[in-house]
């Protein structure tokens, strides 16, 4: 692992990969692929602009001549491009299939003409669907419930197939909520410290008791660079920090962290076929030596605190996010 193509590295997960392994890995190089949608944002990662080791490239995984020819220095590649929000999944699932299913294909495609030695799948616990009680294990069946989840799902049996087809040596990791810095203000926890750092309601979708499992990014991204390094080709891996806290509690710990009333909450209309609980088993990737650093309290003090800092990166971006409500 020495040239690595990251795509969709101008994203929230991917330039947090980008850095977390430049600093961790003295001596690998990164070339960036990234679309730049309206989630890409080249200043998530401009302080490595001029570095020899960092070169970005803006182009369409869905594009084979622009994948092929972003390989070709490349020994390993880490896939983050996808589109991601549920919500844009549900009003048009079109570009969803386009990115994180065709675009999958794309690069596993290249991949395998050009003999990359590692290829790592990011996915997420979305595709094993709602659960109503226990965790869901790698082996557990993919049950996804919307667009974007069914996109992710298809998107990783590919990955499989070229595994078990070809020979291609890929894994796969399925992560939980991430959240952190640099996260787009469409998502969960970085709309809540937004909205309530400007004192504008927060919207919480119906009863606000939907479960979710959250693990801070930098931790995430440890998990990552194990996988790259111990991971087994052909494998499926979870990573979640077993921390589940319903949508409302984790509304409150911002609140609470930013001395804001609980007035501004408000709840709006639910989302169409919500899932209800997420839950995972990271037992799996734990055997490898990974467990998560940080602790869900000091997490997202720590993110309140970057987003409080930083209103000059999300303010011009949060018309941009359309934000709900």
């Amino acid at each position: 692992m020495k040239r690595i193509l990251v795509t969709g590295g101008a994203g929230f997960i991917g330039s947090n990969f980008i850095r977390f392994l430049l600093k961790e890995r003295v001596g690998a190089h990164v070339t960036n692929l990234d679309k730049l949608t309206y989630a890409g944002n080249r200043e998530n990662l401009r302080e490595l602009e001029g570095n020899p080791c960092y070169r970005f490239i803006q182009g369409d995984i869905a594009d084979p001549g622009t994948v092929n020819a972003a390989l070709k220095e490349c020994d390993t590649v880490v896939h983050f491009a996808a589109e991601s929000h549920v919500d844009r999944s549900i009003r048009d699932a079109s570009a969803f299939l386009q990115t994180n299913v065709l675009g999958t294909h794309n690069l596993l495609e290249a991949a395998k003409n050009q003999g990359i030695q590692r290829f790592i799948h990011i996915s997420t616990d979305e595709v094993y669907g709602s659960l109503e009680r226990g965790t869901a294990s790698e082996s557990s069946p993919l049950s996804p419930s919307n667009p974007y989840a069914a996109s992710k799902a298809a998107s990783d049996h590919l990955v499989r197939s070229y595994y078990v087809t070809f020979g291609l040596p890929a894994l796969v990791i399925r992560g939980t909520n991430n959240f952190g810095p640099y996260q787009f203000p469409e998502k969960f926890i970085p709309l809540m410290i937004t909205q309530a750092l400007r004192g504008d309601p927060i919207p919480v979708y119906g009863d606000g008791k939907y479960t979710r499992e959250w693990i801070y990014v930098a931790d995430f991204c440890s998990a990552i660079l194990l996988l790259l390094e111990k991971g087994a080709p052909g494998e499926i891996y979870n990573a979640g920090s077993g921390d589940r806290r319903e949508n409302l509690a984790v509304v409150e710990t911002v609140l609470s962290e930013l001395k804001k009333p609980k007035t501004l909450v408000k709840h709006v209309a639910d989302r169409l076929g919500h899932d209800r609980r997420y839950a995972i088993d990271s037992s799996k990737i734990r055997k490898l030596g990974w467990k998560p650093a940080s602790d869900f309290e000091t997490a997202i003090r720590e993110t309140i605190r970057w987003y409080r800092d930083n209103p000059r990166w999300w303010n011009p971006l949060t018309e941009r996010a359309k934000l709900v409500g």
